[in-house]
């Protein structure tokens, strides 16, 4: 008797088989027929398992995740049995579910625009015996969705469950490419979701900009945590990342790790970085602190992006395991002329912008200078600012003006009435 690991359904339910016919031993990746806690489905094998990995198995997915199954679903690892090998028309029928599923999660989106129902249509999937249809489906809260039930079972007259997920499970449930062009870690192989904090983004020197680090999920990647025990093991003796050393000739600060030489980096008060083993801290924080320079011992590594003019080549022996970076020529040698023409085109352009600023700034000194108050010559009474709403008079007495004051308006000649006279 055999223990086989599969995966079945769309959200990639684990399932563990006995198979007692020793005669019959399925590949890896060849599908068969088992019943599961839903019903009858295809399952695909990935492998026999030992008695060690099936406890290891057992133990990491009965352990409560962040996002966790399906709500109100069946757990995540469970006891299958075989019912036979996959036929191809197992496989017919399965393709036409599929292309079946398309149309139906449009008409089921159709019918959810009648409901006032904050939810959303994730996916669908029939089962092998057209017996169940499940609808996947993401919501912030619970919803009552009876009536829709009872909508969707009279449109497509079969059984109608719902399951409600979390977005990381929608991402593997529906799948994807990641940032990296791979597919999606979850959607491929992974099957159980690890916390994910900010803290271990800091902690592997990563930039904290959240179109780089999350995934298609909206969430921090999932891979954030596959290094993270060894960058943990170097910040374990080590302060937090940013942290500052006072010395007398200026402070130093932290700024990351280093996997390759078990080091840190510090930036020293002149702007430079330091490359610091990991073990060496305690003597680097005193060396620092008595206002003595540090030399490191650490031969750093070239950096792969040359500056810019300059084309470097690394010699890697094997032996020695040592990098040498060899200078071999001016890299404006390998361009060709309309690119060199094009380089200088940018030059004279940030040389003309350069001095168009300098004399900006120059006129600018100019006004400034012209707008100061010159400084009175009469004693250090100086001269009296002039007040627009003040009259001085030759005596020197100043006389205030009422404030809006109108001219009188001249009055108009009275007329006479000549009828009277004549």
């Amino acid at each position: 008797m055999n223990m086989y690991l599969t995966i079945f359904g769309k959200p990639r339910y684990l399932g563990l088989v006995n198979i007692e016919d020793t005669a019959f031993t399925p590949e890896k990746g060849e599908k068969i027929v088992a019943e599961t806690m839903r019903g009858i489905e295809l399952a695909i094998v990935g492998g026999p398992i030992s008695e060690e990995q099936e406890d290891r198995y057992r133990n990491t997915c009965c352990e409560d995740l962040c996002d966790g199954q399906p709500k109100g679903g069946e757990p995540m690892l469970q006891n299958i049995s075989f019912v036979r090998t996959a036929t191809e028309e197992d496989e017919e029928m399965a393709q036409t579910q599929r292309e079946e599923e398309e149309a139906i999660l449009v008409k089921a989106r159709e019918l959810l625009s009648q409901h006032d129902l904050s939810m959303k249509l994730v996916d669908v999937e029939y089962l092998l015996d057209r017996k169940k249809l499940f609808f996947y489906f993401t919501s912030e809260q619970r919803v009552d969705f009876r009536a829709y039930v009872r909508d969707l079972a009279r449109e497509f007259k079969t059984r109608i469950e719902l399951r409600q997920i979390g977005v990381r499970d929608e991402a593997k449930t529906v799948r994807g490419l990641g940032p990296c062009g791979r597919e999606c870690c979850c959607g491929y192989w992974l099957h159980k979701f690890d916390p994910i904090c900010i803290k271990m983004v800091k902690e592997q020197n990563l930039a904290l900009n959240p179109t780089k680090i999350s995934g298609v999920c909206g969430r921090l990647m999932c891979c954030m945590a596959y290094e993270h025990q060894m960058y943990g093991c170097l910040w374990k003796d080590l302060p937090n990342p940013g942290a500052k050393i006072k010395a007398p000739q200026g402070v130093y600060i932290i700024l990351g790790v280093d996997l390759a030489h078990s080091a840190f980096r510090a930036r020293t008060p002149e702007g430079t970085e330091v490359l610091v083993s990991v073990k060496d801290f305690e003597n680097f924080k005193e060396t620092v602190m008595k206002g003595e320079n540090w030399e490191s011992s650490i031969l750093e590594t070239p950096s792969l992006l040359p500056e810019e003019g300059v084309l470097v080549a690394f010699n890697h022996d094997i032996e020695e395991e040592r990098l040498a970076a060899t200078v071999l020529t001016d890299a404006e040698a390998f361009k060709p002329a309309d690119v060199q023409e094009e380089d200088e085109n940018i030059k004279e352009k940030k040389e003309r912008h350069r001095g168009k600023e300098e004399n900006n700034a120059r006129n600018k000194k100019k006004r400034k200078r012209k707008k100061k108050p010159q400084s009175g010559s009469g004693g250090a009474e100086g001269k009296k600012e002039k007040n627009p709403r003040n009259k001085i008079t030759r005596s020197g007495e100043e006389r205030s003006r009422p404030r809006n004051k109108r001219p009188l308006r001249k009055k108009r000649p009275e007329k006479t009435d000549t009828s009277k006279d004549d």
